[in-house]
């Protein structure tokens, strides 16, 4: 959640912020209106709580003079009644802001660019170069369709649309992704988690995904809880409501869980082949640190996902989202997009994202610093999304009939 003791002291820099991010000027509007509601609720109840004071002491004064104090009294009950209905009223208008302000996206970083979309993305750099094919390279789908490695028609049959099968060599290789990369972050200092596919609200609202995701999740019913989007969600709310030692951090974490999605903002994109599916597996990597380490944190993620692609022999790129395509935690994030010949093109991998104090305020995970209790820093990224790194291996190592080689790095893990 964006501060709100920043957004009382400068609405006007607050609100240039998150035109960044293409925040609809009237949800900015109302942000003032109930701002400026309880700046007026908390004047008024602080104004009548010192008038009360005020009054309190001239008890002793009218005692001490023999004064009347029938009237004073009468005075002191009707403010005291007052008081309480101001309390009243600053509650409500403080409920009213927190709602609000639970579905207004985190601020972007000073160097973020603008931009409406990702056109407006900037190319930090390549990674290897591409490879030459002297045959028109398939893609994916196809390939995986006569090596026998997808099933999409009985991946509907047991589910519906954007569910698959992957089976012989396909399987084989998904699973050896996940323990490749497991293995290639633990060797970087991410301990390795093994989690719950399912969490409650509280986890959900604490990362960011609820209130205002909540179309995109499969909920289970009769219960308040969900199944999980991406493993970051777990992972970042281990230590949610805690305040950990300083000597503790930085902690860094990564885990392999299925991720599901109802994709509700997209329709009709990505329906052939298994780049956009409800149910995807990701490696995921979750870093939290002291706002003094975040910006090298977020730097070592980055390289952590990148020198995995580059391990693999797959050509990739990184690039900095703009204000209008940066997610709704993030405050800075950094995209890995792969290449894929098949399809000609590159295609998001990794998103490594830094959300400040962000998710912090949400779920409430602070640490211990020399001048008190301050909310920290949490990072979280792909490293890898094993669907489309098994794509990205499919379309690059193929050959003209059509046979699937294998990246050097995974040959001892089949």
């Amino acid at each position: 959640m964006i501060d709100l003791k920043l957004l009382s002291q400068d609405f006007d820099a607050v609100a240039s912020k998150l035109e960044k991010k293409r925040v609809d000027t009237t949800l900015l509007e109302s942000l003032k209106t109930h701002n400026q509601a309880l700046k007026e609720a908390k004047v008024a109840y602080e104004t009548a709580q010192a008038q009360q004071n005020s009054m309190s002491k001239l008890f002793g004064e009218y005692k001490r003079e023999g004064k009347d104090t029938v009237a004073l009294k009468e005075a002191v009950d009707a403010n005291k009644l007052k008081i309480n209905e101001l309390l009243e009223t600053q509650r409500s208008a403080e409920e009213a802001l927190l709602t609000l302000a639970s579905s207004i996206p985190n601020l972007p970083d000073e160097d973020v660019p603008h931009g409406e979309d990702e056109s407006s993305n900037i190319e930090l750099k390549k990674v290897l170069t591409k490879p030459h094919f002297d045959f028109a390279p398939k893609e994916h789908w196809e390939l995986g369709q006569n090596n026998q490695w997808i099933d999409f028609e009985r991946g509907v049959k047991l589910a519906k649309s954007r569910f698959s099968v992957l089976q012989n060599d396909a399987a084989r290789i998904e699973r050896a992704l996940i323990n490749y990369m497991l293995d290639f972050n633990a060797a970087r200092g991410f301990a390795e988690m093994s989690l719950p596919y399912i969490v409650n609200e509280a986890a959900l609202y604490g990362t960011g995904q609820l209130p205002k995701f909540a179309e995109d999740l499969y909920r289970i019913e009769g219960e308040s809880l969900y199944l999980i989007p991406t493993a970051e969600v777990p992972l970042t709310n281990l230590y949610s409501d805690e305040i950990l030692p300083a000597t503790q951090l930085p902690i860094k974490m990564t885990a392999h869980t299925p991720c599901f999605r109802k994709e509700a903002g997209s329709a009709g994109r990505d329906t052939r082949g298994i780049i956009r599916q409800h149910q995807f597996h990701k490696v995921e990597l979750v870093a939290i640190t002291t706002p003094q380490e975040s910006d090298a944190m977020l730097d070592e993620m980055v390289a952590c996902a990148s020198d995995l692609l580059t391990s693999l022999g797959l050509h990739h790129r990184l690039v900095m989202l703009c204000g209008g395509d940066l997610g709704f935690s993030a405050a800075k994030t950094i995209d890995i997009e792969v290449w894929l010949p098949g399809q000609n093109a590159y295609r998001e991998i990794s998103s490594i994202s830094n959300t400040r104090d962000f998710q912090a305020r949400r779920a409430k995970i602070r640490y211990k610093s020399e001048t008190g209790n301050q909310l920290v820093h949490t990072l979280n990224g792909s490293s890898l999304a094993v669907g489309r790194t098994l794509v990205a291996i499919m379309e690059n190592y193929q050959d003209a009939q059509g046979n699937i080689a294998l990246p050097e790095a995974l040959k001892s893990y089949l």
